[in-house]
């Protein structure tokens, strides 16, 4: 379905300046001319719109671009209320200040974000709001105000069985990484949470269906076929653990979220949901392990954590295709952080690059062609079994990331303990 969404005219448009806060360029003009002719049909997808629109706003409009208006209506390009109702005429009028503010490139307060979010994740009419939206946000960077309120929208659609909580004999870890999952690498989730289990802690791998750009392998591929471990409610949590942890898929605990899988795969581009998912918390989980690609993101993955509860984090920073496998050849670590009781948070780094760690570096790290689940799954339980693979690329990255958690939970926890008072 995605590659027919590319191939339109408005999904061209998206891809080309849908790029980012500082890389957007202008369009072609004969990508206007088709647009503007697909507008004009009267078949162009709402969300797509929405999308489009919210990007062309956020780069700002060429002279060019404005032969756009030939749809819109002259001056429409210059006025976000004109332009608000001839893209939103189908979303209900309460939302209609916001969806200026959005198309404004204003920010929102917490109470805004939450009735924006409360929206996106209803199933009121208006995709191309929801698009339009979706885009400003994702291109301009959500602010932490408004994380704060699309979050607490995010955690009024947990299902009942992850509304109750309950407090399980150990540690609760959540692994967290995007739902996309990889192209030319092994996902190595299944034994980071099989070994912090064996650790003394419970833990829980959240993961979803991928809206895309990869839609390869990712981790419910894997969990699919290892021994029943999905978690359905919190109160499995005190049963124990099975072999590879919990697996906690976004279905189950928020219907609304991932019924946004359609719509992201139609987006094309990666908007908010991406980061937000990652750190919310149903289990209500103290510690969060997760990654960013992006270095500039290390800190605002500690910040929003923080938002939802988690009390200690820990983010690899370049894990391959932003996984939690780390990199065996690339400059690579853990920023590790626990919340003191004033609210702030400590700090701790460990490089991965450092002697320590000499003996699971690699001159390369490989790229995997074909990448198969068979095969994934069979590493798995090859190292299961024996403790190594002879597959000497994936047997350095887990036991490097193996080594690089075990010491940052180890750090994280000690300094947990040690403002709890125990």
């Amino acid at each position: 379905m995605e590659e027919q969404y590319r191939e339109t005219a408005l999904g061209r448009g998206i891809q080309f300046i849908g790029i980012g806060k500082h890389g957007s360029k202008d369009l072609p003009e004969g990508l206007v001319t088709d647009i503007l002719l697909e507008l004009q049909s009267g078949k162009a997808d709402p969300l797509q719109m929405g999308v489009f629109f919210g990007a062309l706003m956020a780069k700002g409009v060429a002279p060019h671009e404005y032969r756009l208006e030939e749809f819109l209506g002259e001056g429409t390009l210059t006025d976000p209320v004109r332009l608000y109702r001839k893209l939103c005429g189908d979303t209900p009028e309460h939302l209609s200040e916001t969806g200026v503010k959005i198309l404004s490139k204003e920010t929102l307060d917490p109470a805004g974000a939450q009735q924006l979010g409360d929206y996106l994740l209803s199933d009121l009419p208006g995709e191309a709001y929801r698009g339009m939206a979706a885009s400003m946000l994702r291109i301009r960077y959500e602010t932490d105000e408004e994380y704060q309120g699309l979050i607490r929208a995010a955690e009024e659609t947990y299902t009942e069985g992850f509304r109750t909580r309950v407090v399980p004999p150990r540690p609760l870890i959540q692994l967290a990484e995007p739902f996309d999952g990889v192209e030319h690498s092994y996902l190595i989730t299944p034994l980071l949470a099989q070994f912090l289990g064996e650790q003394g802690y419970t833990v829980v791998s959240t993961t979803g269906r991928s809206g895309g750009p990869k839609l390869g392998l990712n981790l419910p591929g894997l969990y699919n076929a290892l021994p029943g471990s999905y978690l359905e409610r919190n109160e499995q949590l005190l049963q124990p653990l099975p072999p590879y942890g919990w697996a906690l898929r976004q279905q189950d605990f928020s219907p609304a979220l991932d019924a946004w899988t359609e719509r992201r795969r139609r987006m094309l581009k990666r908007p908010f949901l991406a980061t937000m998912e990652k750190v919310l918390n149903p289990c209500g989980a103290s510690i969060l392990i997760t990654s960013v690609f992006h270095i500039t993101y290390l800190e605002k993955m500690i910040t929003l954590a923080g938002m939802t509860g988690f009390t200690g984090v820990i983010v690899l920073k370049r894990g391959l295709e932003g996984t939690l496998a780390p990199s065996v050849a690339r400059a690579s670590g853990i920023l590790c952080a626990a919340r003191q009781p004033d609210g702030a948070w400590k700090t701790h780094t460990i490089a991965a690059d450092t002697e320590e760690f000499a003996a699971f570096r690699s001159a390369q790290d490989a790229v995997v062609e074909p990448l198969r689940p068979e095969d994934n799954l069979s590493l798995i339980h090859l190292f299961t079994d024996n403790g190594h693979t002879g597959n000497e690329d994936f047997d350095k990255r887990v036991n490097l990331a193996k080594a690089l958690y075990g010491s940052g939970a180890e750090w994280v926890n000690s300094r947990l303990k040690v403002v709890s008072g125990k």
